[in-house]
């Protein structure tokens, strides 16, 4: 949706003031000509100066440019303009020049026309492959299932004999160290049974190599050596998957790489949290394995994808929010930054290192093993016994031939769940406000700490901690959350409330070391960096956040950002940590650059935004943030009950069914918790679709679309590379077409979603079909056509149109109101059109650049 400014409309204009006559060459004044005709169509009006400022004297914004730039791109006539040329080059003067200038010569007559590559083919599945794949899933997870319930039975039977606290302590080590080896193992043998070595190559999605590939990726992502991350044991573990690491690597992402084998990582190597290296990627219905292989000492900063066939040299870092694409290198020495990458000066390894050698990282592994196994193992699996025996309703229920009364049993039920719900919320809060802050004493900041010590797992226990998804959840979006934020450390000066200041989703590194200016808005996916690591030490300091900011969504802000008061930092921004301090600006992209802070367009709610009609609409939104955050603990702690009630049900069922009532609870836990939470989001919407919306935050629709983001969606990761995802994507109210490939993608407005026929969703990707923008709220319908692929955590914002087999590269930033033309490739942060050059074609494989990829096996050997 389009709003049209009729206030730019400009009387009495002669060709000469339109067109003007300066030394840009008669390319660049016939170019303006028909940029200024483009641009009063799409604004509705007759006349566009040539020397107005779009968004200062035109009233324009991102969204009407996007269009702009979209009708541009449809004319043979035109240069293709992007977002990025819109904010460079602010009026149609300087945009036709700039255009002009960066044309391509005309071709001689007598050369060779380039070469024109054809659209990359879509593979399309057949049917048939795509519903045999999904029973061959759906076969293997009951067997799962089947084998885990019979396990578990067998085991408490076993420890349920023992006699005496001693005898039920040793029997629950033995069964639940078993089970926790078993667990690390099964992936383990499952991938050199089932793959062998990982091979750079492709195989379409839905076949029988696929399977393979699904199988080792669903027991690696639900593997238990996922708790031991920032550990060397999971280094370990990673060797034993096949992997190549050298000595002194330190890895802190949960993003598990798969295909271990073609993973090289030199000694002294660190990644930091929330990056992927998966070793694998979805294209075009296949999926395509490559090798990344990352040299001596390399650094690899936070939310930063690298692609497949990628490299990095000795000593080279890879800044936040940055990404290598396919194909990209970096040599020896060298500092990128960017998406894609490009080269920098900014040094990101910023503490000095510490010393910790092999046996600090040896004793570190055996004292987490210890700990588990002589105290977390042995308090789960015999505090489970313990619990059995010492509630009524369970112990009952486990004597022979026990059959209670239904009456009985949701009495019981119904007092367990509330107790379990009720005890998790008031005690997660207690030890949140408290423990933190104690903890906080044994680390103080701005001193440099070796790792693999007991300072390092005091800030590791606090990071966990603290970022417990649950309060987040139930605090964000509303005036509450500021309390909870306060409660755990953060520190927000003079709060200047909005009831919107933070969403559902943030986390940090330590709480109590955030400082966030008054008048600040923050949206969903904000990640403080307030700890700095070296592969040998780690430091936590201070990051503050200026006043009267707005941070958009999917944003990593780190120690020393360079931005003061008064801006706008836009989605997936890459926060800058050189050149002076910005205010009073808008940042884009990745690297940054400067944009306008706010646009004409967004004034309208400035009445909403101070005094009485401030408190007014606040009051109100409060009284209905309220009313939803104690609908959503009463919706949570209904499923809690329906849990706690088929559980027992089961435990009465065990005697009479066996051990398979174990598998039966654990599949229909899985399927009843999906149906729930689908028919919850259904009925917030009355079973009807959203509208496309621009209002105030403080309008009652935008509060019902807030109340509709609290409904939980993280149990849709166990469907991720099924057929069952989007089925339940169309349940949930997404118009979604056939044999779609969904690896992990993430849609915030469902029913504003259009997904078509064959596309290919990569991990970590997101369809987001709003922006809230300071106190604005926008959405808007956006529609993948057929065949389309998103790369590894690519986002789609508002308004998007893609073509029929477009692709757009990992980790890039669609911008809302974008049109993506049939077949055509798009990457970067914001994405533009990349060359065809650029892009390797469906089975074709890009050996790394010798000399990187032989000094990163040289620094592994």
């Amino acid at each position: 949706m389009v709003e049209q400014s009729s206030d730019v409309h400009i009387e009495g204009t002669d060709d000469e003031t339109l067109i003007g006559r300066r030394d840009g060459g008669p390319v660049a004044v016939k170019t303006e000509t028909r940029l200024a005709d483009v641009l009063a169509d799409v604004m509705g009006v007759e006349n566009v100066p040539a020397d107005a400022h779009f968004f200062e004297a035109l009233g324009a914004n991102s969204l009407v440019m996007a269009q702009f730039c979209a009708r541009a791109r449809k004319r043979e006539d035109l240069p293709s303009p992007s977002m990025k040329d819109i904010y460079r080059y602010p009026t149609l003067r300087a945009l036709a020049e700039a255009l002009a200038q960066s044309a391509p010569a005309p071709a001689d007559a007598l050369s060779p026309a380039p070469e024109v590559l054809p659209p990359e083919p879509v593979r399309r599945a057949s049917t048939m492959s795509h519903t045999l794949c999904g029973t061959a899933q759906l076969l293997i997870f009951l067997g799962y299932s089947l084998v885990a319930g019979f396990a578990t039975a067998s085991g408490y039977e076993w420890v349920a004999t023992g006699s005496g606290v001693w005898d039920v302590y040793l029997r629950s080590l033995v069964f639940g160290g078993a089970g926790f080896v078993a667990l690390c193992a099964f992936p383990v043998v499952a991938k050199w049974v089932l793959v062998g070595r990982w091979k750079p190559g492709q195989f379409p999605v839905w076949g029988l190599a696929y399977l393979r590939f699904w199988v080792v990726k669903a027991l690696l992502h639900a593997n238990p050596m996922i708790l031991f991350i920032g550990n060397p044991l999971y280094v370990f573990y990673l060797r034993a998957l096949g992997a190549r690491i050298g000595k002194g690597v330190t890895i802190l992402t949960h993003s598990v790489p798969v295909c271990t084998d073609l993973l090289t990582i030199g000694s002294g190597a660190v990644i930091r949290k929330d990056s992927f290296f998966l070793g694998y990627r979805a294209h075009a219905g296949y999926i395509q394995t490559g090798r990344i292989s990352l040299g001596r000492d390399v650094y690899i900063g936070e939310k930063t994808i690298l692609d497949i066939d990628t490299a990095m040299g000795d000593g080279a870092q890879l800044g936040h929010s940055s990404s290598l694409h396919r194909g990209q290198s970096i040599p020896a020495g060298e500092h990128r930054h960017g998406s894609p990458a490009q080269v920098t000066d900014v040094d990101y390894l910023r503490v000095a290192p510490a010393r910790c050698g092999t046996g600090r990282r040896a004793w570190f592994g055996l004292a987490s093993l210890l700990q588990l196994f002589l105290l977390y193992i042995p308090l789960g699996v015999g505090g489970l016994y313990i619990l059995f025996n010492a509630v009524p309703a369970v112990r009952r229920r486990l004597e022979p031939k026990a059959s209670l009364p239904l009456g009985e049993l949701v009495a019981d039920a119904l007092v367990l769940s509330l107790v379990l719900f009720i005890g998790f919320v008031v005690l997660g809060l207690t030890l949140l406000c408290t423990l933190p802050r104690l903890l906080n004493l044994v680390v103080p900041p701005d001193r440099v700490f070796p790792l693999y010590g007991f300072r390092y797992a005091v800030h590791r226990a606090t990071a966990r901690m603290t970022n417990i998804k649950f309060f987040a959840w139930l605090f964000g979006d509303s005036s509450y959350v500021v309390h909870y934020l306060r409660g755990i450390g953060y520190d927000l000066s003079h709060v200047e409330q909005t009831g919107s200041n933070f969403g559902t989703e943030v986390q940090h590194e330590n709480p109590l070391l955030v400082t966030v200016g008054s008048g600040t808005m923050v949206a969903d996916g904000l990640s403080v960096i307030n700890a700095d690591y070296s592969a040998t030490s780690f430091r936590v300091s201070r990051t503050t956040i200026g006043a009267h900011n707005f941070l958009g969504n999917n944003i990593a802000y780190p120690i020393g950002g360079r931005t003061g008061e008064n801006c706008l930092l836009a989605t997936k921004v890459m926060v800058p940590l050189d050149g002076e301090v910005r205010e009073g600006v808008g940042l884009l992209g990745s690297p940054s650059f400067e944009i306008p802070r706010s646009v004409e367009r967004d004034s309208r709610f400035d009445k909403y935004r101070s005094g009485d009609e401030l408190r007014r609409s606040l009051a109100t939104k409060n009284r209905y943030n309220l009313r939803s955050m104690a609908f959503m603990l009463f919706v949570r702690w209904l499923h809690v009950l329906c849990l706690t009630l088929l559980a027992l049900a089961t435990v009465e069922l065990y005697g009479v069914l066996g051990h398979v009532v174990i598998a039966t609870y654990m599949a229909l836990t899985l399927a009843l918790s999906t149906l729930y939470y689908v028919l919850l989001e259904r009925c917030l919407t009355r079973f009807r679709r959203l509208r496309p919306m621009l209002c105030s935050i403080y309008d009652p629709a935008f509060w019902a679309q807030e109340r509709l983001w609290k409904v939980p969606d993280r149990h849709l990761n166990i469907y991720n590379g099924t057929p069952f995802k989007a089925l339940v994507w169309r349940l949930m109210g997404v118009r979604i077409g056939r044999r779609v490939f969904d690896d992990g993608c993430y849609m915030t407005d469902r029913t504003l979603a259009v997904i078509g026929d064959d596309c290919t969703l990569n991990a970590g990707s997101k369809v987001q079909c709003h922006s809230q923008e300071d106190g604005t709220f926008k959405s808007d319908i956006s529609v993948l056509g057929a065949g389309c692929t998103l790369g590894v955590a690519s986002h789609v914002h508002y308004g998007v149109t893609m073509g029929d087999g477009a692709r757009l590269a990992p980790d890039s930033f669609l911008m809302k109101g974008e049109e993506v033309p049939a077949h055509a490739r798009w990457g970067g942060n914001p994405a533009v059109e990349m060359p065809e050059a650029a892009a390797l074609p469906a089975g074709t494989g890009r050996r790394t650049p010798p000399s990187v990829d032989s000094a990163a096996t040289a620094s592994v050997n």
